[in-house]
């Protein structure tokens, strides 16, 4: 998680702070596999050199963004899990649970769909 250590450190609020860790080493831990890095101030997710997910914060919310194949794939699970998405991101509210179910097909989906493919982004 030192990766994430620099963008973690900026988040002003500890809450904020706290939970973006906390879904970060999540994922870390979950699927040692991926390379976690840290590309446009993003943290992100990486296999074999493709994206698998990456995270952002603002304000309100963090953002998941798993391409828009992910969001397009799993919109409706999106949705019924409370969050909002558009097409290349969801939200999850700082005050709302995480659906760690949800995010780990998400994850899952993303491996298996760009197994073979040697593009960081989906062409």
């Amino acid at each position: 998680m030192e990766v994430f250590a620099e963008y973690l450190s900026g988040i002003d609020n500890p809450d904020h702070r706290e939970r973006t860790e906390e879904i970060l080493t999540w994922v870390a831990s979950k699927y040692p596999n991926l390379e976690p890095q840290i590309k446009w101030n993003t943290p992100m997710f990486t296999d074999h050199g493709t994206f698998i997910i990456g995270f952002s914060t603002s304000k309100n919310h963090m953002s998941i963004s798993p391409e828009e194949a992910g969001i397009a794939h799993f919109a409706d699970d999106i949705t019924n899990a409370g969050y909002t998405h558009t097409k290349g991101l969801f939200r999850i509210l700082w005050k709302e649970p995480v659906n760690y179910e949800l995010l780990e097909e998400i994850i899952e989906f993303n491996i298996q769909d760009k197994a073979g493919d040697m593009n960081f982004w989906r062409k």
